[in-house]
């Protein structure tokens, strides 16, 4: 019986080894249908068809490890043609998983269907997936959770349950009819009814009772929220009433931790925190709402979802959070300064210290003359006195294929007329042209970016989000950039890595990264109304002399356009 007992321990051994490395096999590969459909839902007392993934708003979340592939197969049910970019990943030789339309791959049309295939290398934690086209990303968005490597601790306290916060806007009418009449009058479209919470204003709101985000905590316990901002034009302040948080990532990249009583998440970024839940028992607020620190009007309405203390009642009233003013400018400065790259030696932060590349990129607003417009002028953006106009042929398709006339490798590295870039407002547009133009860049180069605010209509901060890679926020300041003592100032031991960076009002950003990613990669101001006025560019990456360094044969059901 001994012997019988033994082999079976044995064997029981065997078949749990078996299994364990089953599992591990399959949990290196994650698959995910993304049906885009129509589906009817009710907000602020209103009901309309918007678009969804797999009929949910907000859309599911792609859950991977570090070190897995992920196939994710789009198939397009909605009236409207749809592409997905998976926001932060850095898809090494494989834009074609990108996902913006036109830049990456031609969007996928009514009843046709592309697998998005990419590997998740490198990057571990919160980053999140949206629409590339239109404003569809209004309800077309989700979060992406990485965790880490299996027996990989995160480098700080340990959660006992995760929670993700989907900040986002919501219209009360069809945000794609609200944008045509907008550009038919050569005005901003209305702007959002209400912003969202997981897809939830919260009580505030008029028929919201049932609209509310509510998260339950358990006295003495530590919590992680993963927050990304989805909304489609505001910067966002976001707060828990008597909870302070402690900040611990943005953009999928680790911080030295500190703690605020609010965060400021601009359009595109994530932010993780930990929240201690060492309160009175009761139930707390959370709330959102927009900063704006230029004359440009904006949402101003708060979301509320609740933070509830178990074995709590629903009949007790939360206490609301204390958020910064909506101009508080001296927060936004004080808490970007705070963020910094945790740079231990297993999350080193390998800040580039040689530049190869100088670029200066000056950020504009104008107005062009429109006579069928209400004012007879429409609004236009530039970058560098350029704004780009979307082409018909995807642009990683026309490098690939070496299809002429697509596009010109020639933006300016620099302003065409330097001026006074924040003095006083200038109303003209300094002789703006349009045009696809994209910044041809080599190989494994350093590359130095200055992001530059200038007073062109006004002044106004802008969130700038590079596709393909992650940089770091080596510098910033108020006013105009000066070349000969700015850069003495940078912090070149611990900035901040991330893959969108807000520009403040009034002034200056410096990035650096390097550019070993081949391909064709979107930048762009992620406030969509700007981005739809041409705020935006893209950096050609020149091949590296291996093939390992170079782009991707495109896959064989690549959209056609």
């Amino acid at each position: 019986m001994a012997s019988l007992s033994g082999f079976m321990s044995v064997l029981t051994f065997l078949l749990f080894l078996f299994v364990d490395l089953m599992s591990s096999s399959e949990a290196a590969i994650k698959k995910y249908q993304f049906d885009i459909q129509v589906k009817n839902v009710s907000r602020l007392c209103h009901a309309k068809p918007i678009v969804t993934v797999n009929g949910r708003f907000p859309g599911p979340t792609i859950y991977a490890r570090e070190g897995d592939q992920v196939f994710v197969n789009v198939t397009n049910h909605a009236q409207y043609n749809m592409s997905i970019h998976w926001h932060g990943l850095k898809q090494y030789r494989n834009g074609w998983a990108d996902g913006p339309a036109y830049i990456t791959q031609c969007p996928i049309q009514t009843g046709n269907s592309y697998t998005y295939e990419f590997n998740v290398t490198g990057q571990r934690g919160t980053l999140w997936w949206h629409a590339h086209i239109l404003w569809l990303r209004a309800t077309v968005y989700g979060a992406i959770v990485i965790m880490p490597k299996l027996g990989t601790p995160f480098p700080f306290p340990q959660p006992v349950r995760e929670f993700e916060i989907l900040l986002g806007e919501w219209w009360n009418n069809d945000v794609e009819e609200i944008v045509k009449q907008g550009n038919k009058m050569g005005l901003p479209p209305n702007m959002s009814d209400a912003h969202t919470i997981n897809g939830k204003p919260g009580p505030l709101f008029p028929c919201s009772e049932k609209h509310t985000f509510a998260m339950e905590v358990e006295q003495g316990k530590t919590y992680l929220l993963r927050i990304i901002n989805a909304a489609l034009n505001d910067e966002l302040f976001f707060a828990i009433a008597g909870h302070n948080m402690t900040v611990v990532e943005v953009d999928a990249v680790y911080t030295k931790p500190f703690t605020t009583q609010a965060i400021l998440i601009a359009p595109g970024q994530t932010t993780n925190v930990l929240v201690h839940a060492n309160q009175v028992s009761g139930r707390y607020f959370m709330g959102t709402k927009a900063f704006m620190d230029a004359p440009v009007p904006v949402d101003n309405k708060t979301a509320t979802g609740i933070l509830q203390y178990k074995n709590i009642p629903n009949t007790v009233l939360p206490v609301l959070p204390q958020l910064p003013a909506s101009n508080d400018t001296g927060f936004a400065l004080s808490y970007n300064k705070k963020l910094r790259s945790l740079n231990s030696a297993k999350y080193p932060a390998n800040v580039p210290l040689k530049v190869d590349r100088n670029l200066f990129y000056t950020i504009g607003l104008g107005k062009n003359s429109c006579p069928t417009c209400l004012n007879g002028t429409r609004f236009l953006a530039s970058i560098n006195n350029v704004s780009f106009v979307m082409p018909q042929t995807a642009l990683l398709q026309a490098h690939y294929f070496n299809i002429k006339g697509v596009f010109r490798a020639d933006f300016p590295d620099n302003p065409p007329i330097p001026f006074n870039y924040t003095g006083v407002p200038l109303t003209a547009n300094l002789g703006t042209s349009t045009g696809t133009r994209v910044n041809q860049i080599a190989f494994n180069s350093t590359v130095e970016l200055v992001l530059q605010d200038t007073n062109l209509l006004t002044v106004e901060s802008h969130p700038f989000h590079l596709h393909g890679y992650n940089f770091f926020v080596v510098g910033t300041g108020i006013g105009n950039f000066d070349p000969a003592k700015d850069p003495a100032k940078y912090n070149l031991v611990d900035p901040m890595e991330r893959n969108t960076v807000g520009v403040p009002t009034g002034g200056w950003t410096a990035i650096r990264f390097q550019a070993d990613n081949p391909g064709v990669w979107f930048m762009h101001c992620h406030l969509e109304l700007h981005t739809g006025w041409g705020l935006k560019t893209a950096f050609l990456v020149e091949n590296g002399p291996e093939q390992s360094q170079s782009v991707l044969p495109p896959p064989k059901d690549l959209p056609s356009c």
